[in-house]
């Protein structure tokens, strides 16, 4: 089998990756000297990831994508292990849809109650809207707002129409996007894509400069609405945890009702240096193995820097 090319995007940042297809679905490899492959976009594909692991992983070896291992998960809300490959935990934040009613008593905070009502006294409107150049040009007005997002480069900040137009407009026809507009203007979006009876983010933001009429956690609201009315059985915004599970990102789901789910990923070594790897536990990236308080010291110290950055080149121009 030949390896290919296909376009993906690490951070925000176009990248050119090798690929192949197996079985209907397109493989990625990443990775320098551990190749590690896995489905491209898995937690949107419908249907299984991988129905048969055994011939999917065979036939993948007989591919030039050369890769050292194989992963993939398990979905929402699919908790139970299948498989007896080498299983590790992911978290998935999740809020399990019943009613709007329920969610609203039972699951958000009483904050974030607060913030929704005063979002809608200050005159903010959420509803669900048309992807169209119009709501583009709002996207790139909220993504140029700022060169810096969560203490980090922001890799969305100054991008041409063109590719924030192509950019969110993947998976189009199972995608719902819901904006928070405040005098006719967008100041914040969610951008939900449909898989079976699941909804999953792919993008929440707002404009910073708008943080005091609360439409983040106005969409987020909203978003429950609509996934009540489309029959949605599961919310789901990305990982309730990446590193630190006391960042502010993490917070803010608990304090929205959303709960961590723990979904089966399993890894399936396909050479010999992926085997050793495994067995040794190096598979994962370096900053897995940095131990909690000093990640958040580094964070922080990144986070300075960046922002003595940015002031310098504002002060230049």
């Amino acid at each position: 089998m030949n390896a290919e090319h296909v376009d993906i995007h690490v951070k925000g940042k176009p990248v050119r990756a090798v690929s192949t297809c197996v079985d209907g679905r397109t493989v990625i490899a990443s990775g320098k000297w551990l190749k590690t492959a896995a489905v491209m976009d898995e937690e949107l594909l419908e249907g299984e990831i991988v129905q048969n692991p055994d011939l999917f992983v065979s036939t993948l070896k007989t591919s030039e994508l050369r890769a050292d291992i194989f992963t993939f998960a398990q979905k929402v809300p699919d908790t139970t292990p299948k498989h007896k490959y080498h299983l590790e935990w992911d978290n998935a934040a999740v809020i399990p849809i019943s009613t709007f009613s329920d969610w609203w008593e039972k699951r958000a905070e009483y904050d974030v109650r607060k913030a929704v009502k005063r979002a809608k006294k200050l005159g903010v409107v959420v509803k669900l809207s048309e992807y169209n150049d119009e709501f583009v040009e709002g996207i790139c007005r909220i993504y140029n707002e700022s060169p810096l997002r969560q203490g980090s480069l922001f890799t969305h900040y100054q991008k041409d129409f063109d590719s924030v137009k192509r950019e969110n407009s993947t998976y189009l026809e199972r995608s719902a996007y819901i904006g928070a507009y405040y005098n006719d203007e967008l100041i914040g979006f969610i951008r939900m894509v449909y898989v079976g009876s699941i909804a999953t983010t792919l993008q929440v933001i707002s404009q910073k400069k708008h943080f005091d009429k609360k439409p983040t956690n106005a969409l987020i609201a909203k978003a429950v609405e609509v996934c009540e009315m489309r029959g949605v059985s599961h919310f789901v915004y990305g990982s309730y945890v990446y590193n630190d599970p006391n960042s502010s990102l993490t917070e803010f789901k608990r304090r929205n009702g959303f709960e961590p789910m723990f979904l089966p990923r399993y890894y399936i070594p396909m050479t010999l240096k992926g085997k050793i790897a495994l067995r040794a536990n190096l598979h994962h990236q370096a900053a897995a193995w940095i131990p909690g308080p000093i990640l958040g010291q580094l964070r922080r110290i990144r986070s300075l820097w960046y922002s003595r950055k940015v002031q310098s080149l504002s002060e230049a121009l």
